[in-house]
């Protein structure tokens, strides 16, 4: 039909009118053209895409239009062979809207992606190029993951470099794929230059997380086991480097430089790597990674020989060679534990006990030995030192005399005394350690003035303990080096020279309790008693309790038997006064004694008040000990009957356990003297601290007594006793039981959940409750009315029980009735009856 504005004639159904008709009066609508296609969509494509062009004819920049249409086109070629023309004029047609388009990265996306698909590399390239020509750089992060994904899929590495060359201008951050891609294609000469850097570049930050150092350990890796790939970095300073600032990693920085080497066929170049590795490296764990590759790498360099001379044949030169490697491994091997301390005292220079093994390990070499004296005491500073830095000089010292080289032994001795040690149990160790060598070889005149000259004032005088004064002039108040003075005085000076070094070490405050003792010995054994009392005397003086309670002791016991009773009274001042202050726990020794010499030499009565005094004031633990012993001394001193009073008072201070104990040996004494009734009266006392169910012997040992010497009564009222004492502790306890119980039926059942244990417990609980309720219920005592102290079922029956227990001195007569008296309890009383006379009743008879 004619076109209705001029136009060539468009073929069009009926149906297609109001469309037609609407695009003719907004022909630059796009959503009227938009309406058409989407009626049009189920038309063929030749009809949708004349539509399209139509549309893109009137309006040329729409882009919903262009998208749409490209995307149909694509839609329509999809699944066909890449050589189809059809192809061709699809990305003319994208040629056509980048004229419109060329500011929208999407039409871009799609057209390199559509160009990708038909494998057109070189046009794929450059309209990638193209695309980032067109569009701002803020729009390139769209196209280059696509151009990248393309350009690694090539065939050809040099195009991917060169385009990740220019995307990593845009982003450096990325450079880690970039290494990768390198890696993957064997490009490594690059990828470790960029890795390198990676590395030197303090604000890169890993996208992967690495650290610095886990990416200078991987340069490492890269270029020490390619080394015939990298060639342009300079491998042995890059890792040296490494080695200056990754302090802590170094096992693995020398490994990788070794492994450089070995794989670069320089074997003697790795073996040297090797040897200053291992005697640089300052921790264990570097060591031993160093170690074992150091190993490793000769153990393979002797494989490989071996196979070598199998293939080849021998000859005497290659024997050699292999000999050589073999003594050089073996050496290795054995230098391990000498090597392992050197890197411990690089740790630690100042390590004591590691020099110490590491003379050991130089056993059988002397000079070797001597060089690690002079070494270690030239190193080690006794300020920093770990252990006794002494005992180096003392074992050089030792090492001389065990050669028989005394003069050197005493040089070294001469020159340790004057080292600045920390502290003075050191210096003073060393002047004892040379007395001793002088001893050992019989010099006893020069081991005298060598301690003689330790203990000598020096000219400026310094507290003991004043660190900032240097130990030589505070070594004079050293009493390890004075006591062995004293001892050597003793065994080869005279007697004037030891008392004088006794004194001197009271004197300057530093004596011992033992000092003390030895001294006053020293003096008895010259039979200078007097003197020896007075040593005592200075040492009391110094010390207080506890530690003056040694010299009390020795004192009071050589006093006593020095003396006897000729100094009576001097004997009691000194027990009185070594007893003013003296703690309970020291106290019963000298009590003892005071007591001993009071029976011994002084008045009984006196004795027993000492024993008094000493109940009171012993420990309480030893309270019940010191009371068995008066008593026993009272017993002896004075008879049995005298003791009471003792009891008495030992039942009403002791605790319960032992008051007990008490009370049934004074029941016992009393019962052997006769007196019954005290001793029924001292049971009765002491039944109230006897539960029955804890102290079952009390009541045993009762009822034996009752069975002896009491009768129905008094066996009755034991047990009247027994039961009110029994529910008094039961009504304790249920008592408590009650307040239990009623704080847990607070509490429901479902407070117990989720587990089933609370409830079995709680049900424990309640049982053991009803149980110890229901026994309470049955030890209440019986009502007053009920107790018949003649007759009754109860009492007989409990008679019958107790006449079970047959008394060990009875005599059995073997009467016929015994059976029935046993049978029928106690005899009845027959009372007599007799009749009551008419005129008493009067009248009342009558009625």
């Amino acid at each position: 039909m004619p076109s209705l504005n001029g136009k060539p004639d468009v073929m069009f159904e009926d149906d297609d009118l109001p469309y037609e008709e609407e695009i003719i009066r907004n022909p630059y609508s796009v959503k009227c053209w938009m309406r058409y296609i989407e009626f049009k969509q189920n038309a063929g494509k030749s009809t949708l895409n004349m539509i399209y062009e139509r549309a893109l004819k009137e309006l040329p920049g729409s882009y919903k239009l262009w998208y749409n249409y490209l995307r149909e086109r694509r839609k329509q070629i999809k699944g066909k062979c890449v050589t189809e023309p059809g192809y061709e004029e699809i990305n003319n047609c994208h040629e056509r809207a980048l004229v419109f388009m060329h500011k929208m990265p999407r039409i871009w996306l799609d057209y390199c992606q559509f160009l990708v698909s038909q494998c057109k590399i070189t046009r794929s390239r450059q309209t990638f190029d193209r695309a980032l020509r067109a569009l701002p750089v803020t729009q390139h992060p769209r196209i280059w993951p696509l151009y990248l994904r393309f350009a690694r899929n090539l065939p050809l590495p040099e195009t991917a470099i060169r385009v990740y060359r220019r995307y990593l201008k845009l982003s450096p951050e990325n450079t880690e794929e970039y290494i990768d891609y390198l890696r993957s294609v064997g490009r490594l000469d690059e990828a470790a230059l960029r890795l390198a850097a990676v590395v030197n570049d303090v604000s890169f930050v890993s996208k992967e997380g690495k650290s610095n150092y886990q990416l200078w350990h991987e340069l490492c890796d890269l270029i020490s086991q390619n080394p015939d790939k990298v060639t342009s970095l300079n491998v042995g300073a890059i890792i040296r480097g490494g080695l200056t600032r990754f302090t802590d990693q170094l096992g693995k920085l020398w490994c990788s430089l070794a492994d450089y080497y070995i794989r670069s066929g320089h074997f003697e170049k790795a073996r040297d790597v090797y040897e200053e590795a291992i005697l640089t490296v300052v921790t264990v764990r570097d060591f031993t990674q160093v170690f074992d590759s150091y190993a490793q790498f000769e153990e393979s360099m002797i494989a490989a020989k071996m196979e070598t001379t199998a293939e080849m044949g021998k000859d005497e030169e290659e024997d050699v060679d292999m000999e050589l490697r073999l003594a050089r491994f073996e050496q290795l091997i054995a230098r391990r534990p000498l090597l392992l301390n050197s890197v411990l005292l690089r740790q630690n220079p100042h390590n004591v006990h590691e020099w110490h093994k590491r003379v050991k390990l130089y056993e059988g070499n002397a000079r070797q030995i001597i060089n690690t004296y002079t070494e270690a005491v030239q190193t080690v500073d006794p300020m920093k030192a770990t252990g006794k830095p002494h005992s180096l000089w003392v074992s050089f010292a030792k090492f001389y005399e065990e050669n028989e080289q005394l003069d050197d032994a005493r040089t070294i001795f001469e020159k340790a005394t004057k080292v600045n040690y920390k502290q003075v149990d050191d210096l003073a160790a060393v002047w004892c350690e040379y007395g001793e060598m002088e001893l050992r070889h019989e010099n006893y005149e020069q081991a005298l003035r060598i301690l003689r000259k330790a203990t000598a004032i020096p000219s400026k005088k310094a507290e003991y303990f004043d660190v900032s004064e240097p130990v030589q002039n505070r070594v004079y108040k050293s009493l390890k080096v004075w006591s062995m003075l004293a001892d050597l005085e003793e065994s080869l000076g005279t007697f004037q020279s030891t008392k004088a070094v006794y004194d001197r070490i009271i004197d300057l405050r530093i004596a011992t309790p033992q000092i003390i003792i030895n001294y006053a010995m020293f003096l008895e054994e010259h039979n200078y008693y007097e003197e020896s009392f007075k040593a005592y005397e200075r040492g009391i003086a110094l010390f207080r309790w506890p530690n003056v309670y040694d010299i009390w002791n020795t004192y009071l016991t050589k006093f006593i038997d020095r003396y006897g009773g000729k100094k009576l009274e001097r004997a009691r001042d000194l027990f009185e006064q070594a007893l003013d202050g003296c703690p309970a726990k020291f106290a019963k020794t000298i009590y003892l004694l005071y007591a001993k010499l009071e029976e011994g030499y002084g008045l009984a009565r006196h004795a027993m008040a000492v024993y008094e005094r000493a109940t009171q004031a012993v420990d309480d633990g030893e309270r019940h000990t010191m009371f068995n012993i008066y008593i026993k001394r009272a017993a002896e001193i004075y008879g049995v009957t005298y003791t009471r009073a003792i009891y008495q008072k030992s039942i009403e201070v002791l605790p319960d356990m032992h008051a007990r104990d008490m009370c049934l040996r004074f029941a016992d004494m009393e019962s052997k003297l006769g007196e019954i009734d005290r001793a029924r009266a001292i049971y009765s006392y002491c039944s109230q601290i006897c539960d029955p169910r804890v102290t079952a012997t009390f009541w045993q040992t009762w009822k034996e007594f009752e069975i002896r010497h009491g009768n129905e009564d008094t066996i009755r009222e034991m047990l009247r006793i027994k039961r009110s004492v029994q529910a008094t502790y039961n009504t304790q306890v249920n008592f408590m039981t009650s307040q239990m119980m009623k704080a847990t039926t607070t509490s429901t059942v479902s407070d117990l959940a989720p587990g089933q244990m609370g409830i079995d417990d709680m049900k424990m609980l309640e049982q053991k409750a009803q149980q110890l309720a229901a026994e309470a219920e049955q030890d209440k005592p019986k009502p007053k009315e009920k107790i018949l102290f003649v007759r009754s079922d109860t009492s007989r029956t409990e008679l019958a029980e107790l006449s079970k227990q047959a008394n060990p001195d009875e005599i059995d007569i073997g009467d016929d009735d015994d059976e029935d008296d046993d049978n029928q309890g106690p005899e009845e009383v027959q009372l007599e009856q007799k009749s009551v006379p008419t005129a008493v009743f009067g009248g009342l008879k009558e009625d």
